[in-house]
């Protein structure tokens, strides 16, 4: 890519700025700027999924769960890289939740292009508030009443295996999902429009038709069919792995994982996001408003976004956005990556890169 001397300067400014304003707020440095909310109103939490979001855009998939089967793997690494207590950014349905949990973040935004990620988080949104703990949690999920003998003590494997041998409820599927629109709409005075009443609807019957074997291939509107093994991975075999030293850390492997997503829910801190990546507002919106606060972003979980930027031209332009984010030396970004080990279609793993040295490299050269 050929850069004249005044595009030159222009990239300067809009890389070296933004870091070193990121760089001055995580030092310590006395400003004057308003600090994170530890709650935001309900009027707070829609003007911000408003005013931040851009146009509902398309992807071939609904991407309803993870394929990632290892994506825990990478927590071990992560919770040595990034801060906790900071801002966490991420992308598409659950497996944000386990990077949540690990790294314990102040304030969260959940990034997709399709609306549909939007009305999947406000239906978790709804279930966690609504949850006394895990097996509750997981019994509103998939419209099963709750097996007996389950409580605090209870491992992950043994709620899934419980469930897995449970059939789902249609009154209790009607029932939960009137109480999950009413707590949007009535408790949190939501004013929700129609399209997104009618995206929790599709994504709710998901999870009932299909229970805790739910998988990336499942739903209509997947575009991938069973390609790269991705009908394989299920929502019972994602929320019980492990770290790959034997932990289990998933957002339901303990009931300190569930109540802090509870609580974050509950304070409106998880703000989902309709934007590309590469789009003129959602990044550079959520951006400012951190810059605002004085906050540091800790990890960006990316999932595979990256391949569609560069496949779409527009990879400059996220580097861009992302240096308008207030970073530091420790700020991550969590990637998907094929796992060679296994041969290709076995399923994804992640990786850790730092934001800083990732995005200057890719704004300065084009790729």
């Amino acid at each position: 890519m050929t850069i004249n001397r005044r595009s030159f300067l222009a990239v300067m400014v809009m890389v070296f700025v933004p870091a070193m304003v990121g760089l001055w707020f995580s030092a310590g440095t006395p400003t004057t700027v308003e600090a994170l909310p530890t709650r935001l109103s309900d009027n707070e939490y829609w003007q911000l999924v408003t005013h931040f979001s851009e146009p509902n855009g398309y992807f071939r998939s609904d991407n309803l769960l993870s394929n990632e089967i290892w994506f825990q793997h990478v927590l071990p690494e992560l919770t040595g890289t990034a801060k906790t207590s900071r801002v966490y950014l991420g992308v598409g349905p659950e497996q944000n939740f386990t990077y949540i949990t690990a790294l314990k973040p102040r304030m969260v935004f959940i990034f997709d292009i399709r609306r549909g990620n939007l009305d999947l988080h406000l239906m978790y949104k709804a279930l966690f508030e609504l949850s006394k703990d895990r097996a509750d949690f997981v019994s509103r999920l998939f419209s099963i009443e709750r097996p007996g003998g389950l409580g605090a003590d209870s491992t992950i494997q043994e709620i899934f295996d419980a469930y897995l041998a449970s059939k789902p409820s249609q009154s209790l599927y009607a029932a939960n999902l009137d109480a999950i629109k009413n707590h949007l709409l009535k408790t949190h005075s939501l004013p929700l429009p129609q399209e997104d009443l009618a995206g929790i609807d599709y994504v709710y019957n998901n999870f009932y038709e299909f229970g805790p074997r739910i998988n990336y291939s499942s739903s209509r509107g997947n575009g991938f069919g069973g390609f790269g093994g991705f009908g394989r991975v299920t929502y019972s075999g994602l929320m019980t792995a492990d770290d790959g030293h034997g932990m289990a850390r998933s957002f339901l492997a303990s009931e300190e994982n569930f109540a802090f997503m509870k609580e974050l829910e509950s304070k409106n801190l998880l703000v989902p996001i309709v934007g590309d990546f590469g789009g003129p507002t959602a990044i550079q919106a959520v951006a400012g408003y951190l810059n605002e606060k004085g906050a540091t972003v800790s990890a960006f979980y990316l999932s595979n976004v990256e391949q569609y930027l560069r496949q779409d031209g527009i990879w400059d332009r996220f580097c861009l956005n992302v240096r308008t984010l207030p970073l530091d030396e420790s700020s991550t970004f969590i990637r998907s990556a094929r796992d060679r080990q296994f041969g290709f279609g076995r399923g994804l793993n992640s990786e850790l890169g730092n934001i800083l040295g990732d995005t200057m490299a890719c704004t300065l050269t084009g790729r």
